[in-house]
This record gives C-alpha cells, structure tokens and sequence, in this order.
C-alpha cells in the first residue's frame, strides 16, 4: 500500500490550499482531530489550527493571511508623510530618488515609494527596452565641446504651457544646444521655425563660445535634416563643422531629445507665467539651474559645470551664462521675416551682449521657481546674475 502524501508536500505544490484545507476540517468534524491528523499525514496542532479558524471566521478564514508585519516600529510619522504626498502632488514628474536629492529628505527611496503607493501616486512603469548598443563609455572618453547636438522642439503640444502661450503671446518653437559631453545647455526662443531664426542661435552660441576660449575647429555641431538647419545655417557655424543625421536615424539625436523630455517635465508642465519678461526670466533661471545645480544621474551625480571644471579646470564660470533669447527680436524686416540677409543677422547676433549686465547682489536676479527651487541650487555667483 502507497504511503499517504504529506499534508505540507500537497499544500506547497498548490497554487490554491483552500478546497485542501475544507475537507480537512470536515473530516475533523466527522472523525476527530487525530483520526484526522492521520489521514492526512500532518500534526495534530495542524488540524487544531484550520478548525479553530473555521469555528471563528468561516471558511474565508482558510485562505493564506498577510505575512507582512501588523505593526511598524520605523514607521513614517503622518506628518511627514503628509508632506512628501503633497511634494509628489506637487512635482509628479519627480522620481522618489530625484526628490530626495534635491530635498534632502530623511526616507529611503523604497519607503517614498511605497507611501505612493499605497495612496494611488505611482503610475504604471513604462515598458524598458534592451539597448542594443550603449554608448555612454564612449561618449564619456569625448573632450568637452567635441560635439553639440542641435534641435528644435514644438511647445505648442504641452497641454499646461499652450493655454498660457495663447494667453500671453509666448513662443511656441525652442532652439536647443546641448554639449553632448559635459551636458551644458543653450536655448532660445521663436515664434516659427525659420533659417534666420536658426542663423542667429547658432551665431550667437559659436560667438558665445569663442569669447571663453572654445576652439570652434575641434567642435563639431549636429542637426537633423530640418529646413531650419539648411540654406545659411551652416556657415553661421563658422569654422566649425556642421553635421547632419541621416533620415530617420532619431536615435542619433537622443541626448537633446532627453534634454527636451527633461525640460517639459520639469519646467513646462510645472510652470506659470505672468507675462514674457516673466516667462524669459523663468526660462533662464531654469538653464542656471540646469547648468550649475542640477546632477546628471547618468555622469555621475555631477553638474554639467562640475564635469567642466574637473576636464577643463581653467574654464570661466561664464561659459555657462548666456541667457535665453527672444530670436525674432533679431530678425531685420526688410532681409523678410524667413530668410533675411545673413551678413546683417550675424552682425546684429555678435554685437548684442550674450549676458545680462551686472548686477549688484543677488536680490535683483531671476528666482527659483518655489514649484521645484532645491535646496541645494544656490550656486555662489558673486556679483553677476547672468
């Protein structure tokens, strides 16, 4: 005769013990806790266990309870707890290791997480794909403004910013340069894309970058095959070299692109405006931060001004400043609003001040917005706002 199987063998292999357990009981019932603990292969104290639940709750109580602790002895205070659901509330685009190193917060990551979560505010993770080819070590052995990649981004698509720009006349087109090695940003402001629009960015940066020692021969400037980025624009780019993607090939331009998902996640869709000298001073503050305050989780925990000083340490901190510009402000009427001449943008690009005029004492320069200022984004800039 088959010896029985164990009791515990059978329940381990279930994927549901309940109708395992029923019958159990019953035949508790019928025949006794011991003929029972026989017939089943398992321990008086066993059979005891299910029927004292079954007494007292009914069969729901024979599923599997909760291992999880009743009780935690490190648990959150409320008022703290409170705090952090309102920051996520306030910022949603924030991960919890992003807020806590901006904010210092005293919670580990998996406990922020985990209040999130049991109030409703995480959303479903998106779906990662296996990268075919990782380039980062490569691109962490390229020297500082070895390549800046160049794009245009449409902010008439941000559901918060379209309503405001609507309002108040904000442009609906951002320019943006992004140093591919050391993460610095530049970026400007149309209202369409054009060639002289694209002609007085790329002046005004190639000026910016000569007047702070960049050598403009070694740099290698990257676009995608735009309308904007043809016609005049490559010789704005003076003595650097112009680059363009090949069709379709998007992911060539993936370090703007992140920039651009970045910005909208931490800028646009936070942020509100009064006005364009408001939005102007919001959006060069934000670059200030960008620059100077905000780490890259993917170069180490550092500032693009950081990697600067550590590859180039005799840089100046101005190389960081320009300020975002207004582009149609510098677009003659009589060259046509599209393609005007491009001796006169150039000239009109280079001789307007790439940084605000000096200030004294940082009461007058732009603030942090109080929506996502860190605690630790007061960069020490002397005298100068810009």
């Amino acid at each position: 005769m088959t010896a029985p199987s164990r009791y515990f063998d059978l329940v381990r292999e279930m994927k549901n013990p309940y109708d395992r357990r029923l019958r159990l009981v019953e035949s508790a019932q019928q025949r006794g806790i011991k003929s029972t603990a026989q017939l089943f292969a398992t321990t008086v104290a066993t059979v005891r266990k299910w029927l004292r639940r079954y007494q007292q709750q009914g069969p729901s109580d024979l599923l599997d309870h909760s291992r999880a602790r009743h009780q935690q002895s490190q648990k959150t205070p409320a008022n703290l707890e409170a705090q952090l659901i309102e920051l996520r509330k306030t910022l949603p685009t924030f991960g919890a290791r992003r807020l806590i190193r901006e904010f210092d917060l005293p919670i580990s990551h998996a406990a922020l997480e985990r209040i999130w979560r049991e109030h409703g505010l995480m959303p479903k993770r998106r779906r990662k794909y296996q990268r075919k080819q990782d380039l980062a070590h490569i691109k962490a052995q390229w020297a500082v403004f070895q390549q800046i990649s160049a794009d245009t981004k449409d902010l008439d698509d941000i559901p918060h910013y379209w309503a405001q720009a609507q309002l108040l006349g904000l442009p609906v087109v951002q320019y943006t340069a992004h140093d591919v090695r050391n993460g610095l940003l530049f970026w400007s402001f149309a209202e369409k894309r054009s060639t002289a629009a694209s002609v007085v960015f790329a002046s005004r940066i190639q000026q910016h970058l000569d007047r702070y020692g960049v050598s403009l021969r070694d740099l290698v400037s990257q676009t995608d095959n735009a309308g904007e980025f043809k016609g005049e624009f490559p010789k704005a780019l003076g003595d650097s070299q112009h680059v363009r993607i090949p069709p379709a090939a998007h992911t060539n331009q993936s370090d703007v692109e992140t920039v651009h998902r970045l910005e909208e996640d931490e800028f646009f869709d936070l942020e509100s405006f009064s006005g364009r000298g408001d939005f102007l001073a919001k959006v060069h503050t934000y670059q200030l931060y960008f620059n100077l305050a905000r780490p890259n989780s993917h170069k180490e925990n550092l500032t693009p001004w950081q990697i600067i000083e550590q590859l180039t340490p005799r840089s100046p901190l101005d190389l960081c400043l320009p300020p975002p510009v207004f582009l149609d402000y510098y677009l003659k009427d009589e060259g046509g609003y599209d393609v005007p001449r491009l001796n006169v943008v150039i000239e009109q690009a280079i001789l307007t001040p790439v940084r605000m005029g000096a200030v004294t004492g940082a009461r007058n320069c732009p603030r942090f917005s109080s929506k996502w200022r860190p605690p630790n984004a007061n960069v020490q800039l002397g005298n100068r706002c810009a």
